[in-house]
């Protein structure tokens, strides 16, 4: 074997050894009870999202051909970005191809280093996704981590820099994926003003199932122009891609300098049309979003029950914690033998010590799948 190769196979023994391997799972999950998933408001299925993006595709094709600064810029992307910006409050908003690319690059683009002239204080919740951290790594700054969902940690570490002049930055998600707790927006926004940083929220896990019509938790709180908020079609719109909703201002910097805004072929037409079906139909969901919220109570009382650890989760999101990958994957395989899906989280995901189940509830499970999968693992 090729010597750089064989340092390729090495790492995969490696990761194999610790429990720590990635598979693709199987793409055969017909009568399978899937719990693995992100449609969260079962909207991948919609035949309102098919039949828009098949107009959408009779009318511009089904690539977008080009970046949104060449050939890619048409009427039903510039339509969902005027709709995300009216309903989320901001001034405007713009579409990436998938929320980790809106992160790294509007996060990269908002810390560069050069444009601020000094290298940004940047506060960031311990456990904030990847794509966040990438963002981070490509400005060359660096984190200042506060203990997760630690707003008076978050407001020892603004007072210590208080007299700094470099510009501050504080970066959180609102419902954190991987735990299914959620932040206080107004309260870290009240933060972020009084010590005059930029506050940037990844809505992900958020948007769809979260706030008054649907549009997250962002939503209910007056966002400030120096508030931007990011979050995804790949989860509860069951289409893919991403978006900031922000300043104008920012809107426009971001298409002179967010290097994967620029230089990447724009969203397919089918899917941004889709994604705006969804959108406009998130506020005629608001008993889906009730009952979904309720069976995740139902299921974190019934873990409770059974003597197992769901972490802080307050949300549609409920990790079942067992603590090494060996204990997870071997929950995952014994529920799978029982015909439901589950997806085993290892670290680095998720920190040592917390390998995890991570349940993903979507508002087609009915109290029967709740009560089969705390029967499964009751059997364990």
């Amino acid at each position: 074997m090729n010597e750089l190769l064989r340092h390729y196979a090495d790492t995969l023994e490696s990761l194999n050894a610790q429990g720590l391997l990635r598979l693709l799972p199987s793409t055969e999950r017909k009568g399978l009870l899937d719990f693995s998933g992100n449609d969260y408001m079962a909207l991948a299925r919609r035949p309102e999202l098919v039949e828009a993006a098949t107009k959408a595709g009779h009318l511009y094709g089904a690539g977008a051909t080009g970046s949104r600064l060449l050939s890619g810029n048409t009427p039903v992307h510039e339509a969902f970005e005027r709709r995300i910006a009216t309903d989320k409050g901001t001034e405007a908003a713009l579409i990436f191809a998938s929320g980790y690319q809106a992160n790294a690059a509007c996060i990269a683009a908002l810390l560069d280093k050069s444009i601020l002239g000094a290298e940004p204080i940047v506060f960031a919740d311990k456990l904030n996704h990847a794509s966040m951290h990438l963002g981070c790594a490509l400005a060359g700054v660096r984190q200042t981590r506060y203990r997760h969902l630690d707003l008076e940690h978050l407001k020892v570490l603004l007072d210590k820099h208080a007299t700094e002049s470099r510009p501050k930055v504080i970066l959180s998600e609102s419902v954190f994926g991987m735990d299914g707790d959620q932040a206080d927006i107004a309260a870290l926004q009240d933060l972020a003003l009084s010590f005059g940083a930029l506050l940037y929220i990844d809505e992900a896990h958020a948007t769809g199932v979260f706030g008054p019509r649907g549009y997250g938790l962002c939503e209910a709180v007056s966002l400030a122009p120096s508030t931007v908020v990011m979050g995804t079609m790949s989860k509860a719109l069951g289409v893919s891609g991403g978006y900031v909703a922000c300043a104008g201002i920012v809107r426009d910097y971001l298409i002179n300098k967010a290097g994967g805004f620029i230089f990447s072929t724009a969203p397919s037409p089918l899917t941004v049309a889709a994604g705006l079906k969804s959108w406009e139909l998130l506020p005629s969901l608001n008993a889906e979003r009730a009952a979904l919220l309720a069976r995740a109570e139902t299921l974190r009382k019934g873990l409770r029950g059974l003597g197992l650890d769901h972490g802080a989760s307050t949300t549609h999101i409920v990790p079942v914690i067992f603590g090494t990958p060996e204990r997870a994957l071997s929950a995952r395989d014994a529920l799978a033998a029982q015909g439901i899906t589950t997806s085993a989280v290892r670290p680095p995901t998720v920190p040592q010590g917390t390998s995890r189940l991570r349940i993903g509830l979507c508002a087609t499970h009915t109290d029967q799948d709740i009560e089969r999968l705390l029967t499964a693992l009751g059997s364990l």
